[in-house]
């Protein structure tokens, strides 16, 4: 029985946020699994983007780790949503208590030995695979108001974060960490370049149109203090979840 869109594009994502993380094992061998998975949501020209990943020799675990260190560690903060265009710090204090708030609201609790931002890419990868398990499961269960919630929250998370800001990631990673490595390419700005095709393929199935500002108008957002947002102020009122759901909002 073929699985619900729902499920599929949970796989998807979650194999996209585990992929960024400092990789423990090598997860270049799982993707070509993706492509039947790209087939069923009727996104196979999208899995051709993936041809350079399924070489016949794979890099190994030591140089993928490698990779992923020349890569991130030259362009980390590359990988955080609010470095991205704000114009002050208090700009990016809201929009970290934004997000947190769209965690709190579904109990994700992000997972790991190392603590990390709420706008992590894996971080906000890894929730839009957890909304999408939810909708899945809400199916199952034939809970009709809950899927509504989660499909509601996906939009406009992707409305308001990751699909905003996706194609930024992308351009600043292609721009600035090395291409090569001996005889490879670099994995990972084909999986940036996967990932944002990925991302607004999906916002375009769900009807969300996102328009950015060139990357080249932007500027850094100004340096902050701490950022792990365990002291983000969450007024549900003002959260997503507080003016969709709560306070005589939408129910």
């Amino acid at each position: 029985m073929k699985a619900h869109p729902a499920l599929m594009r949970a796989q998807i994502y979650r194999f996209l946020a585990d992929a960024y993380l400092y990789p423990t094992d090598n997860w270049l061998v799982d993707v070509p699994l993706l492509r039947p998975i790209l087939s069923g949501l009727n996104l196979a020209e999208i899995a051709l983007s993936l041809e350079p990943l399924m070489i016949a020799s794979l890099p190994d675990l030591e140089t993928l780790q490698f990779l992923h260190r020349q890569t991130f560690g030259l362009s980390g903060s590359l990988c955080y949503e609010t470095e991205y265009g704000l114009p002050h710090e208090y700009r990016q204090s809201q929009e970290l208590a934004d997000i947190s708030g769209f965690y709190h609201a579904f109990g994700f609790k992000p997972g790991g030995q190392i603590r990390e931002r709420p706008d992590f890419i894996a971080t906000e990868l890894e929730f839009m695979s957890a909304l999408c398990l939810k909708e899945a499961l809400a199916i199952q269960q034939d809970q009709p108001n809950l899927r509504e919630i989660t499909l509601l929250a996906q939009k406009s998370f992707l409305q308001d974060h990751l699909g905003r800001w996706i194609e930024w990631f992308t351009s600043s990673l292609n721009r600035l960490a090395p291409t090569k490595f001996e005889s490879f390419d670099n994995p990972y700005l084909h999986l940036s370049n996967f990932t944002s095709l990925f991302i607004l393929a999906d916002m375009w199935a769900l009807g969300i149109n996102v328009t950015s500002t060139p990357l080249s108008q932007l500027t850094p957002t100004p340096l902050a203090g701490d950022l792990s947002c365990s002291s983000c102020p969450l007024d549900p009122e003002s959260s997503w979840i507080g003016q969709n759901f709560l306070y005589g909002g939408k129910s």
